[in-house]
């Protein structure tokens, strides 16, 4: 099948109204999960994942999933304009001239600027999807458990890379990951160990525990110490529609941010972050009017809004594709394939087609939606923001339970998530970013049972990572990328980037 009937293939399936009701509450959740500050979408699709479960049709819980994510950076930039509070990480950079461009009575502008800066994002970043993500399948199929180990490796090295703060505290989140998913079962002998006589540790850990442990109850606890109260901007939202002048200088950069993005969003990590602020940056470089930026820049909400978009929507291709995941929000996502009893990886593609081009079909259907939605529905978002605290926290701290609970039953999983919650909020504290530890949770299972099988395939001769040429070049390319995380100039810079951030 060529690519048309691919694409084809792809909206027919999409375009049913049960796949479209689907992706419409996903794009509303994702939009309100985005507003509300104290939880993301990480923790939400977390929740999520058991009712998926009972939706029985893989396709439509994909899409709804899928549709809450690239929803709730849409939703980020609202709050990052209207309260200077950015309800993603992501839209942090968009509060710098988002908010400046509020305070002179520009609200209605700015939003405008990033929803329409989302949509060609998010548009763009589609096609990229469709035309990049078969030759990769094609090459994907021919990995054996050589490259697959030597790509988790450049996986694992990429989230150090991205990962915000010290390089040597994301490498000791990787490995603390590493380290727990080794508990409960030898994945060939079946053999326990690391369950220090725990009959409930007989098993692996619960994923959806410790997701929304590390960024559902975590971000909650840190938010209560935040005594920061929230500025809603009373004045009614006027003005939606941008000048042509206000055009003419948003389309450059939207156009730079969707091709930055774009490019980033594939690397393991936090690549949508990491765009949204490399953005930024490139903009204030690349303006005739630097000194607007921090005082009400348009293109300072334009270029990191497209961004982030466009960076959110690629990571789906090395999920899609390989089955390894960019970010945690894919880890959920090839939880969820795995949940609907779907091997994740380059099959998909020949397998389950309807499903591999139905959700890229989904994307722009999301999108659409978002765009015809949510600026009609601002003044909502805006009584959302005035939800107090003591009502908000307590409420999705229930639906957290009672989401990691309905898992399995199991009142073990609660104290799990406990756990994972307190040592979030403390890694958080010290520093030390949770989401490199989610992915070495993933990837280390797997990372393991194809190094094992690569052993047992040579007879023990570890020459085969360096003589299989795709297994060689990976491992360059990750001892590459960490010589380069080290050299001190790049350090330097790094360190300003996520200085910024903060």
């Amino acid at each position: 099948m060529d690519l048309f009937s691919n694409l084809a293939l792809g909206f027919a399936t999409a375009s049913t109204l049960y796949n479209i009701g689907f992706c419409l509450i996903g794009v509303l959740l994702g939009t309100l999960i985005g507003v509300l500050p104290g939880i993301g979408a990480t923790a939400t699709i977390a929740m999520l994942l058991p009712i998926t479960f009972q939706i029985g049709d893989p396709v439509s819980s994909l899409i709804m999933l899928a549709g809450i994510y690239y929803g709730a950076q849409y939703g980020g930039s609202t709050t990052a304009i209207l309260i200077n509070m950015p309800g993603e990480s992501s839209s942090a950079v968009t509060a710098i001239d988002g908010y400046q461009m509020a305070r002179k009575g520009r609200a209605g502008v700015a939003l405008a600027t990033a929803a329409i800066g989302s949509f060609v994002a998010g548009t763009i970043a589609t096609v990229l999807i469709a035309l990049f993500a078969p030759p990769l399948t094609t090459i994907a199929l021919k990995f054996g458990a050589a490259e697959y180990c030597s790509l988790m490796i450049v996986g694992l090295i990429m989230s150090v890379a991205l990962a915000h703060g010290s390089v040597v505290k994301a490498i000791a989140m990787v490995v603390l990951g590493l380290l727990l998913g080794l508990v409960g079962q030898d994945v060939i002998s079946g053999a326990p160990r690391l369950n220090f006589g725990l009959t409930q540790l007989g098993d692996q850990l619960n994923f959806v525990a410790i997701a929304v442990g590390l960024f559902g109850i975590a971000e909650i606890l840190r938010n209560l110490e935040d005594e920061r109260t929230r500025e809603v901007l009373m004045a009614k939202v006027t003005g939606l529609m941008p000048t042509r002048e206000d055009f003419r200088r948003m389309v450059a950069p939207i156009l730079r941010g969707t091709a930055l993005g774009s490019a980033l969003g594939i690397l393991p990590g936090n690549g949508a972050v990491l765009a949204a602020f490399a953005s930024y940056t490139i903009e204030k470089r690349a303006s005739d009017r630097p000194e607007e930026f921090g005082k009400g820049a348009l293109a300072g909400v334009a270029g990191p809004e497209s961004a982030n978009n466009a960076g959110a929507q690629t990571s789906f291709i090395p999920m899609l594709t390989l089955g390894i995941p960019a970010n945690p929000v894919m880890a959920l996502m090839i939880g969820a394939m795995i949940i609907q009893g779907i091997v994740p990886g380059p099959n998909v593609a020949a397998e389950r087609p309807e499903l591999f081009w139905g959700l890229i079909a989904s994307m722009w259907i999301g999108n659409l939606l978002l765009v015809i939605l949510n600026l009609p529905l601002i003044g909502l978002w805006v009584k959302l923001l005035k939800v107090p605290y003591f009502v908000l926290f307590p409420t999705i701290m229930a639906f957290c339970s009672i989401g990691v609970y309905s898992v399995n039953s199991n009142v073990w999983d609660l104290y799990v998530v406990a756990f994972f919650g307190l040592l979030g909020y403390f890694l958080l504290k010290l520093r030390c970013e949770p989401a490199p530890l989610l992915l070495g949770f993933v990837l280390g299972p797997l990372l393991e049972e194809n190094l094992r099988r690569a052993m047992i395939l040579s007879r023990g001769d570890v020459s085969t990572f360096v003589t299989r040429p795709i297994s060689a070049g990976l491992l360059l390319l990750a001892a590459l990328v960490l010589v380069v995380v080290f050299l001190p100039s790049v350090r330097k810079k790094r360190e300003e980037v996520f200085v910024e951030e903060e």
